[in-house]
């Protein structure tokens, strides 16, 4: 099963309530209060958000964070790149030099392809998608065969 971690899953959470607010500042106590996230959770991953680029931050006691770029510059690829690395479904996907099959591997560029498509679908969808409303999409199927075009 392909999972993201609790603080993914929580970085947009946190950033969705910034991102629906995003001319002020906002705090850390704040923002656990209006997400219901521990405090020291959300502060860790403002820490990791702002080093990341993602949100800015103000020191002081006015201070606080806000989108460092529009919600709709901020793609769901680059919360999940701040959080968890780079994305890769496969050892091989990141780096060669992880995987001991790597150089007698025949299916390497497949899987090559599918990360990246997995990439683009994410780096399609932004922060500001995420606060929209929620509607039902029609179930989509796609067979493997469309990933090669």
């Amino acid at each position: 099963m392909l999972k993201l971690s609790k603080m993914t899953d929580y970085a947009t959470v946190i950033l969705s309530a910034i991102a629906r607010d995003k001319y002020r500042l906002h705090g850390a106590l704040e923002l656990a209060d209006a997400t219901g996230i521990a405090l020291p959770t959300v502060s860790k991953i403002l820490k990791i958000l702002a080093k990341a680029g993602v949100l800015a931050s103000t020191r002081g006691a006015k201070g606080g964070y806000t989108l460092a770029r529009e919600p709709d510059r901020i793609t769901v690829a680059t919360i999940i790149a701040a959080l968890e690395g780079p994305i890769a479904l496969t050892e091989c996907s990141a780096s060669h030099k992880g995987c001991d099959q790597a150089s007698g591997c025949r299916i390497q560029g497949n899987w090559h392809l599918i990360n990246q498509k997995i990439a683009n679908a994410l780096e399609s969808v932004t922060l500001a998608d995420m606060i929209m409303p929620f509607k039902q999409p029609e179930e989509v199927s796609i067979p493997v065969s469309r990933l090669y075009r």
